[in-house]
């Protein structure tokens, strides 16, 4: 282990220490000039996200941020929500794949909200139920319950289990357990531990007493759910179990994936030329965000000797080429 800690990755600095507000202006500031990351120091959670925004490959993009008038973005908001019922996502994190880009043209988001159930529906567990989600959002008729219970828990979600905590949620109101044998179901489904859920059916279906005969929670059934309807949610809540996610690690997502949205659409050549930074390595990154600059009009001009750095340079609304980024 001790070997791996002296492994460098690469040298740069956290970005949580880039920038610092004085007064009206934005400074840039690191606590140390280039400091060496090593294994040990690596999150091994961290999001591979395209705006990293790194102290010197996005600076332009980072001085937007920290600028914005969210007032002044609440505003201009149709646009952004135009381009995402558009699918046209290139570049935005979490919805730049084809198959976000079609969820996302197919639902014609709203809300925030709607976001956030797009990116917990695109997971190996819930996928399956985006056809019902798209289809029930836009004809509410169609929605149905298997239970009466379940309309206070499903009906942000138009019917559909898409969130770990609506899945405790069904756990307490449905079968009486407690928050703390909900959470166990919730990390179960989290560990994808598939036997614990299995061993869980029982419990929530008729029941559990423990050695003494009282009661750990009291089931589906004795709270007037059929057994039928309870072992049917069940199973819902089994497939679930491949992969979900917590309605607030989503919501985290769709906040910055709006802001992301929100950048390009208003400031589409500092954000381009940020995420074109951001690729320098990757000639295939960088030709698809090239073809993107030229869907919406922006200028990819040559490398210039005397205009051109290592990164994408915005100038005059077009968009200088990367003397790094120049292949044999």
């Amino acid at each position: 282990r001790k070997s791996a800690e002296r492994i460098f990755l690469h040298l740069n600095a956290h970005i949580g220490d880039a920038a610092v507000r004085r007064g009206g202006e934005l400074a840039l500031r690191c606590r140390s000039d280039l400091q060496p990351i090593t294994r040990r120091q690596r999150d091994f959670l961290a999001v591979d996200n395209r705006l990293s925004l790194a102290c010197k490959n996005a600076v332009n993009l980072l001085v937007l941020l920290m600028g914005m008038d969210e007032r002044n973005a609440c505003a201009r908001r149709k646009l952004v929500d135009a381009d995402l019922c558009a699918g046209q996502t290139e570049g935005v994190f979490q919805f730049e794949s084809a198959g976000m880009r079609s969820v996302l043209s197919q639902l014609k988001p709203e809300s925030v909200e709607d976001l956030i159930a797009v990116i917990s529906l695109y997971r190996p567990g819930p996928m399956d139920s985006i056809p019902t989600y798209i289809e029930n959002r836009h004809n509410p008729a169609k929605i149905k319950y298997k239970t009466p219970k379940l309309k206070s828990i499903l009906d942000v979600t138009y019917g559909c289990i898409v969130y770990q905590e609506q899945v405790m949620q069904i756990c307490r109101e449905l079968a009486g357990y407690s928050y703390g044998r909900a959470d166990i179901v919730r990390r179960a489904m989290s560990k994808k531990k598939h036997d614990v859920m299995m061993r869980e059916r029982d419990s929530f279906v008729n029941g559990a007493v423990d050695e003494n005969g009282n009661i750990l929670c009291e089931g589906a059934v004795r709270r007037g759910v059929p057994a039928g309807v309870a072992n049917e949610i069940f199973d819902e809540m089994i497939s679930f179990a491949s992969y979900a996610f917590n309605k607030a690690h989503a919501a985290a997502y769709a906040f910055v994936a709006y802001r992301t949205a929100w950048l390009k659409c208003h400031y589409p050549c500092e954000f381009l030329a940020a995420l074109l930074t951001s690729f320098l390595d990757n000639s295939g990154k960088v030709a698809q965000y090239i073809n993107e600059c030229s869907r919406l009009g922006i200028k990819i001009l040559p490398p210039h000797v005397n205009r051109s750095t290592e990164a994408f340079e915005v100038s005059d609304g077009n968009i200088h080429f990367s003397l790094l980024a120049v292949k044999n």
